[in-house]
């Protein structure tokens, strides 16, 4: 049941009242239009409701009764003009108990003009109102009654959104009950890619236009020429230098070992697990296939031989592990390896240097203009934009490289989101970053190398271990880049954004796409400049709702310079895991 409020009783109250009143009105008038023809009808009659119009159509017909019944001597007409003045005034004989009717104004026009009873005249509806129901009195009806419509109207939306508001917006009932659940998030927009080289036009900035060109649909890829100006471009590079660059490093030691002393897993069920066609074999593919091993060491054949060398894994030296020659290899022997063993900076997945710029509020207006481009550019809710990570700017020395790897891991029940872990308050013992989207920036144009590379864009199917032949392996970008499916030449202001995650089908983050490897070819010569946009959505479509409404509640208390501060910039200044 509704819950009564004042503006309902209001309503009630006048809805009761207001045709009574009317009624009232209707009343008067109708007697006023002609008293005489209606003190004379009966008082069940005359009580009983009648339209003004009916009314008069009466009054007129007692009118002509009256007329035809008098006798023809005392009739108006046949009266001396002397006379017919005094004679109206007189009453007839035999009328002093009852009612003193006088003909209506109507008539006596009829009489001037020379009518008789017989002959058609316009027949006029109404007698001619007078008294309380003149012409001014009718209009004075009419205008009341058009303001208690608008009153009752503006009455009913008044209690239309009162107590809409009490019944649809939980809020109220939220800040007396307690937090409550989060709100539920609506799907996520996905650019169509139609086909490759497909071009669409958009408009980004107010003063031109940007063209959006698909450059592969698995994953879907696509390519905005100009996207930021020289000027913009020279800015970011020059704010990332003046924040200062740190190393990029993939899993540091202390973490690596930290994880893998948590990992309760036999050496029967580790061989299991690295030898995917279930031969009883491992070969120097399979090995490879787990680029994550060590202190950010980038394997090859070669330094797999020479890591088995050193711990006497492999006795025969074929690069070929049976079960029995992996049982006998002591796994803390490979950990004390690769400690010990100093990595140079060609050896690691990843060379390179980089910081992360705030985009948020108060943010430099440069900043702010190219995050709120990419709001336009991806047509998210500005929520899950804003909240995403800060724009990451990137340099590649001559040298520097980043081999093939995918920006997002999948969500198991041991993983959860970076950015969600804040507010999730579960306990699980790994992360991975959930990024939804990559929007790529090229802030100047590389001499030699540094394309961006997506090894297996476009491929019929994906498999992983297809990714390595013989000595050919498509995610080494120092010795193989030029056997990728798809490359990207670095142009200075242009964007390449894509999607890591395929649709779950219901409007929300699916499974990784796994076409979405990709990798940062050799810079061969020259200094390669780059900046990331990432986009965080969790898979998990009430944690993200649980993020962002957290979020929200604490830029309404914290402030807006706190808040984004704590949220975002401390957040990812010190991160140092990167997939």
């Amino acid at each position: 049941m509704r819950p009564r409020t004042p503006g309902s009783f209001m309503l009630r109250a006048w809805l009761r009242s207001g045709p009574l009143f009317l009624a009232s009105y209707t009343r008067v008038c109708r007697v006023g239009f002609c008293p005489g023809a209606c003190a004379s009808l009966p008082d069940g009659i005359a009580a009983r409701e009648e339209s003004p119009v009916r009314a008069g159509v009466r009054c007129a017909e007692a009118d002509r009764s009256a007329a035809k019944a008098a006798p023809q001597a005392q009739h108006p007409r046949a009266l001396p003009p002397s006379d017919r003045g005094a004679r109206a005034r007189r009453p007839l004989s035999g009328e002093a108990a009852g009612p003193q009717w006088a003909p209506p104004e109507h008539c006596r026009a009829r009489v001037a003009t020379g009518l008789s009873d017989s002959e058609d005249a316009p027949v006029r509806p109404l007698c001619k109102p007078r008294g309380i129901c003149s012409r001014a009195y009718f209009l004075v009806l009419m205008v009341f009654v058009h303001l208690y419509l608008g009153n009752v109207l503006a009455l009913l939306l008044f209690v239309h959104y009162s107590n809409g508001d009490e019944t649809t917006d939980p809020r109220p009932q939220r800040r007396a009950q307690g937090p409550g659940p989060a709100p539920t998030l609506g799907p996520l927009t996905r650019l169509e890619g139609i086909k490759v080289g497909h071009e669409r036009k958009v408009q980004l900035v107010a003063d031109r236009d940007h063209y959006i060109r698909t450059l592969s649909l698995k994953p879907l890829l696509f390519e905005v020429p100009d996207f930021l100006s020289d000027e913009e471009c020279r800015l970011t590079i020059h704010l990332a230098q003046m924040k200062g660059l740190q190393r990029s490093q993939i899993l540091p030691t202390e973490e690596y070992e930290e994880a893998m002393g948590t990992m309760q897993v036999s050496q029967l069920d580790l061989f299991r697990l690295l030898d995917q066609n279930h031969d009883g074999l491992l070969q120097l593919r399979e090995v490879l296939a787990q680029t994550r091993l060590g202190n950010g060491r980038w394997m090859t054949p070669e330094s797999i031989q020479e890591m088995y060398s050193a711990i006497k894994a492999d006795p025969d030296g074929d690069g070929v592990l049976s079960l029995q020659e992996f049982s006998n290899m002591d796994l803390r022997d490979f950990h004390k390896y690769m400690r010990t063993h100093k990595a140079e900076t060609s050896e690691l997945v990843r060379n390179s240097h980089h910081t992360w710029l705030y985009q948020g509020e108060g943010a430099h207006h440069v900043m702010r203009a190219i995050r709120q481009r990419v709001l336009r550019l991806t047509r998210l809710s500005p929520e899950i934009v804003e909240l995403s990570e800060p724009l990451q700017v990137v340099r590649y020395g001559e040298g520097g490289h980043y081999h093939a790897h995918v920006d997002s891991g999948p969500v198991y029940p041991e993983t959860i989101c970076s950015h969600t872990k804040l507010v999730a308050n579960e306990s699980v013992p790994f992360e991975t970053s959930c990024r939804y989207m990559t929007v790529l920036f090229y802030l100047n144009n590389v001499t030699g190398g540094g394309e961006t590379v997506f090894p297996v864009a476009d491929n019929r199917t994906y498999d992983e271990m297809s990714l390595i032949q013989q000595d050919v392996d498509l995610r080494d970008t120092r010795r193989h880049c030029d056997k990728g499916n798809l490359r990207v030449k670095p142009r200075q202001g242009t964007a390449v954004f894509w999607y890591n995650y395929l649709p779950d089908g219901q409007g929300w983050v699916g499974d990784v796409d796994d076409y979405s490897l990709h990798g940062g070819c050799l810079v061969t010569r020259g200094t390669k400049w780059i900046a990331n946009n990432w986009i965080n959505v969790d898979p998990s479509r009430a944690r993200q709702a649980l993020f962002q409404q957290e979020m929200a509640r604490l830029a309404r208390g914290g402030g807006a310079e706190s808040q984004p501060e704590w949220a975002l910039d401390r957040a990812y200044r010190d991160a140092r895991v990167e997939l």
